[in-house]
């Protein structure tokens, strides 16, 4: 009896696991906007804690700016935008293209990675943008870099990027 228990205590744990995959806990965002980004860490590499959380930043989100985290050393990667960005009447080519936070994560806690960007207007309404995100641990990691094809399901995916679906921006808003 003690195997079977322990055999249903195993399914459930990787079942957990496979659906705990790193997400935004707003994944959507007005076309155009300033948008906090706070990624969700649920777990880390089988049972293992995790060491290092690697985000990086697609072409078209700008301007972004990393939440420091208490015990956590904080790395900003900076390249060359593909294009110029206008940021509010300055022109902008060049900027973060990846952050990283360095430190330890248990594997029984949960925790959560923020950053502000400027979304720009080559983002358009309706479409998804994705973040992919490496989350390393002392003898693994996980990728969550997988980006669906046209039609497919980011749920049929491993390991699949967090997304962000850009909606129809809010003219009548007050900011």
């Amino acid at each position: 009896m003690k195997t079977i228990a322990t055999a249903i205590a195993a399914i459930a744990m990787t079942s957990t696991a496979a659906v705990a995959h790193v997400t935004f806990a707003t994944p959507e965002a007005s076309q155009g906007s300033t948008y906090i980004g706070v990624l969700n860490i649920g777990h880390g590499c089988e049972g293992e804690p995790t060491r290092r959380v690697r985000v990086q930043i697609p072409e078209g989100v700008i301007a972004v700016k990393p939440v420091p985290k208490a015990g956590w050393d904080l790395e900003i990667v900076t390249g060359t935008y593909a294009t110029s960005y206008d940021y509010y009447g300055t022109p902008l080519s060049e900027g973060p293209v990846e952050l990283i936070w360095t430190g330890e994560l248990d594997d029984a806690h949960f925790d959560q990675f923020s950053f502000r960007g400027k979304l720009t207007d080559s983002l358009k309404a309706g479409t998804t943008v994705y973040f992919p995100v490496i989350q390393e641990c002392a003898n693994g990691s996980h990728n969550w870099v997988n980006i669906p094809a046209e039609g497919q399901d980011s749920h049929d995916l491993a390991e699949p990027a967090p997304a962000l679906n850009i909606i129809e921006a809010d003219h009548h808003a007050h900011h």
